[in-house]
């Protein structure tokens, strides 16, 4: 028998994490979750344990009536584009967990490349 859902998952996700902090141990980690309703990102200092900015489709500044789709998403990638500036941040990697780089994803990476962030 193979792996359930959610232990898949949690394999994908660990295995995409060991690679980017093996790889770019200097860098802040942009954290992205996306679950079925909203989407959420963090920029995250790993030697510090410190979240230095973030952003979700669930605050209401942001005026998202759906959380779940690309515009939605795409409006959560520059808001966090825009406070990552004002904390001083240019760089980091993208950790996409276990999710796969399309859809809402994808969206919200490209909104923050084109906002001045370098993913």
């Amino acid at each position: 028998m193979g792996l359930g859902k959610k232990e898949s998952f949690a394999r994908r996700k660990a295995r995409v994490r060991y690679r980017l902090k093996s790889s770019a141990s200097d860098r802040l980690r942009f954290s992205v979750f996306r679950s079925n309703r909203h989407i959420s990102v963090q920029i995250i200092d790993d030697s510090k344990g410190v979240t230095l900015a973030s952003a979700s489709s669930l605050e209401k500044e942001l005026g998202t009536m759906v959380g779940s789709n690309i515009p939605a998403a795409a409006k959560v990638g520059e808001t966090i584009a825009q406070r990552a500036k004002k904390a001083g941040i240019e760089k980091c990697y993208l950790d996409r967990g276990g999710c796969r780089y399309h859809g809402r994803v994808k969206a919200l990476a490209e909104a923050a490349r084109s906002n001045g962030l370098r993913l």
